[in-house]
């Protein structure tokens, strides 16, 4: 009993202070447009996401994440986000030299948990669509003036 207690803490106390504790591998992204009502496609997540706008999304820190917004009479605008060492994950990764050793900062590469998504909040100003040219109308002809 007393080797499995050790054993469990043995494992454990790598990632004491690692941001995959104290941030998790996940974050909120949140979506919205002017106007509102948009569809959001999000793709880089497991499950290929949409949602209309606002909404919010869950993603994995280290997922590459495209975020798409259409909405019918607007040009479409698309926003891949980037991923950045925030002050907190860098304070959790960080973490690992005191606490959580190589283990500590192998599992926080791996997860991406000291990354946040850049927009974010990702907020779009969608561009109506210029409306098709017409061709002027022509204006009528007039019928020949007969000759005397």
């Amino acid at each position: 009993m007393i080797i499995r207690l050790v054993l469990a803490v043995a494992i454990a106390a790598p990632c004491v202070g690692c941001a995959s504790v104290t941030r998790g591998t996940t974050e909120n992204i949140s979506i919205s447009s002017t106007p509102a009502g948009a569809t959001a496609e999000i793709t880089g997540l497991d499950i290929p996401t949409a949602c209309v706008t606002p909404c919010v999304v869950q993603a994995k820190r280290n997922a590459d994440i495209t975020v798409t917004v259409n909405k019918e009479g607007y040009e479409p605008q698309t926003i891949p986000l980037t991923k950045e060492i925030p002050g907190a994950g860098a304070a959790g990764f960080a973490g690992n030299v005191l606490l959580g050793g190589l283990v500590g900062m192998g599992v926080d590469a791996a997860t991406g948990a000291a990354l946040d998504h850049k927009p974010n909040p990702v907020i779009v100003t969608l561009q109506p669509v210029a409306p098709p040219r017409t061709a002027k109308p022509r204006p009528p002809r007039r019928p020949p003036q007969p000759q005397s």
